[in-house]
């Protein structure tokens, strides 16, 4: 038995219902948009439908808990099956919010079991964890997004905002140069890492410069006040024929009140914060922002080998904040800081497979392989992100419209 990843394994399911808890079976239930958020309870089911699906019913003998439950709450994977409609999860009333916990103890006992007797299922059972610490940052997501759709604006987390504190000083933003040169980049070793990490590969990078932090509240809202928002030089042409069909006109969760900023939080309304990092804006805006700046998105080579090094630590999911937080000191000259967590940060890479690159066999295939076509890379970390499911190398990925994620955006530009 793998006694320290039955350990593991328990720690992480445990950590998915602690994220649940403060909310009601109607909080569970309702589903806030059609598509890029789903039901806290269709996440509560579909991360135990994962181990029961791809390891479980895998093994001679097994019986479903229930074969109705087996379609939904299949998310994409349709090499074992056809998915429920994704639009309409929160409709589902049935089974009831105590029957997928049930559900979910019961695919525990028989997990637990299988660690027992044997390792052969390991590597598949540890993607099954690092796939659920992805769903615990969608909770959070999908209820800050269905919070924010309540005209009461309810609080998730029964505390103060976090942008109810004192306005800080926004420390300097400073550039660190980083030389021309080829580059190890992908993911190294015998650890754990998603198959789009890899194969590792050389590849050559012009000298760069990053900056040392991330873009604060206080500077996008100047590109706001600049008429950011309404010229369209500064756009994609993808970008501004989105941006006029949605009518954006701030990140999403701004709201203007008496001619000042507030932001919803998942501790509900506050203030705006000017220190901390702008979050949940999409690709076309961190683009923009850039343009605007004078600047330009990172690559996700050059993000990652300016984080190789840099240990990983900062406003992460233990945190228990699940906001960005500004930056608490200046660090020493020629640092990064906010690498990890905070917020995802937005690169210029497309999700593309790298070099000599091939899908896994069976399910675990469809994990990202079929997704490496009109999504844009992420990296870092964000505030809801455990520290243990981050790492350099790792590549999240969205559509560039998205502006659920907590994303924002760190500045790069050619060395001069």
């Amino acid at each position: 038995m793998s006694e320290s990843l039955a350990k593991r394994y328990l720690a992480i399911r445990r950590q998915t219902e602690r994220l649940a808890r403060p909310l009601s079976p109607e909080d569970c239930l309702a589903q806030s948009r059609p598509t890029g958020v789903s039901p806290v309870k269709w996440h509560l089911g579909h991360t135990a439908w994962f181990f029961e699906v791809l390891i479980l019913d895998k093994l001679p003998g097994y019986k479903p808990f229930n074969p109705a439950l087996l379609a939904l709450f299949n998310s994409y994977y349709r090499s074992v099956g056809r998915p429920f409609d994704r639009r309409l999860r929160g409709i589902l009333s049935r089974p009831s919010l105590e029957q997928v916990y049930r559900y979910r103890e019961q695919i525990d006992r028989q997990m637990l079991v299988l660690l027992e007797k044997t390792a052969e299922h390991n590597r598949l059972i540890e993607l099954g964890l690092q796939h659920e610490q992805q769903h615990q940052q969608s909770i959070l997501r999908d209820i800050k997004h269905l919070f924010w759709s309540n005209p009461l604006r309810p609080a998730y987390l029964e505390q103060e905002p976090p942008t109810a504190h004192v306005e800080r000083e926004i420390p300097p933003l400073e550039w660190v140069v980083f030389p021309e040169g080829l580059h190890w980049v992908g993911h190294e070793g015998e650890d754990f890492a998603y198959d789009n990490e890899l194969p590792r590969h050389r590849q050559y990078l012009e000298a760069f410069q990053l900056a040392s932090r991330l873009v604060t509240n206080g500077e996008f809202q100047a590109f706001i006040e600049d008429g950011g928002y309404r010229r369209p030089e500064f756009w994609l042409d993808l970008g501004w024929d989105t941006l006029s069909e949605e009518g954006w006109r701030a990140p999403l969760y701004w709201q203007e009140r008496e001619g000042s900023w507030w932001e919803m939080t998942l501790a509900g309304m506050g203030p705006l914060e000017a220190a901390a990092p702008v979050c949940h804006i999409n690709y076309f805006e961190a683009d923009a922002y850039a343009r605007w700046a004078g600047a330009r998105l990172p690559s996700e080579a050059e993000w990652e080998v300016a984080a190789q090094n840099v240990p990983i630590e900062g406003n992460l999911l233990e945190r228990g904040l699940y906001h960005p937080a500004p930056l608490a000191e200046t660090g020493k000259p020629g640092s990064l800081l906010q690498l990890f967590g905070d917020v995802w940060e937005w690169t210029a890479s497309p999700h593309s497979p790298y070099p000599g690159y091939r899908p896994p066999p069976g399910p675990a295939g469809e994990y990202n392989g079929k997704f490496m076509c009109n999504q844009f890379v992420l990296r870092g970390g964000s505030c809801v992100t455990p520290r243990a499911h981050i790492r350099a190398t790792y590549r999240n990925f969205y559509p560039p419209q998205v502006r659920l994620e907590f994303s924002g955006l760190r500045l790069a530009r050619d060395r001069r």
